[in-house]
């Protein structure tokens, strides 16, 4: 819900640091590599209940992730880059779940829950981009916003998601109520997105008939 215009707002930060970074010879599949690292050592200082380091490691990671991006485009994105990109991704937001829970017992089945809903919106998410990017090129304005796979929103993405865990880092003995209320939002977002799935699908039923005219913001 908030990716729109925090990437709008943060767009030209990041563009300029890219800049820099492309002079400094980084590659983005390095960004990506290193953030990832860092996620890993901020789910393990989670897990071991450090959790001021986990809040600086997990603030790092989202940092990473959003300079590797620019980065790519100016360098020349691949699709290795975005596949690696995704899978560090959600390798990293499930892992901090998991993570958290073996910190807090008391709210394992909060976080199992989440980890469900994880699934559920993830499984939508990149089937429905899997779709649109077969049978829409245009699409791929309206959703991909020059990334590598094209990304439908929802309540809970990632802007959301820093937001919960930093809230986790912080205020880590109320994990159980903050690991509901996220899973209720992550539950949502599925719905939307699965509602979305089929509005555009049985719009345009029949493979090759003809480019899916995407929604208008009332169904995004």
């Amino acid at each position: 819900m908030l990716d729109a215009p925090v990437r709008r707002a943060l767009g030209p930060s990041l563009d300029a640091a890219a800049a820099t970074l492309q002079r400094l010879g980084c590659s983005a599949t390095g960004l990506t590599v290193a953030g990832w690292l860092v996620g890993v050592a901020a789910c393990v200082a989670a897990a071991t209940s450090h959790w001021h380091l986990a809040l600086v490691g997990w603030l790092l990671n989202r940092v990473l992730d959003g300079l590797d991006g620019p980065l790519a485009r100016r360098t020349g994105s691949t699709d290795l880059g975005g596949f690696l990109d995704i899978v560090a991704d959600f390798s990293i937001y499930g892992g901090f779940v998991v993570a958290a829970a073996v910190a807090e017992p008391d709210a394992r089945v909060a976080c199992l829950v989440l980890l469900g809903t994880y699934y559920l919106s993830g499984t939508a998410f990149l089937a429905l981009s899997s779709v649109l990017e077969k049978r829409d090129e245009a699409a791929r304005a309206d959703y991909s916003d020059g990334r590598s796979l094209l990304f439908v929103g929802g309540l809970a993405e990632g802007t959301e998601t820093v937001l919960a865990y930093v809230l986790i880092c912080l205020l880590p003995q109320h994990l159980e109520p903050i690991a509901w209320v996220f899973a209720a939002a992550v539950a949502i977002t599925a719905v939307q997105r699965v509602a979305l799935g089929v509005h555009l699908l049985r719009a345009h039923p029949s493979h090759g008939s003809g480019p899916i005219h995407t929604p208008t913001e009332e169904h995004r």
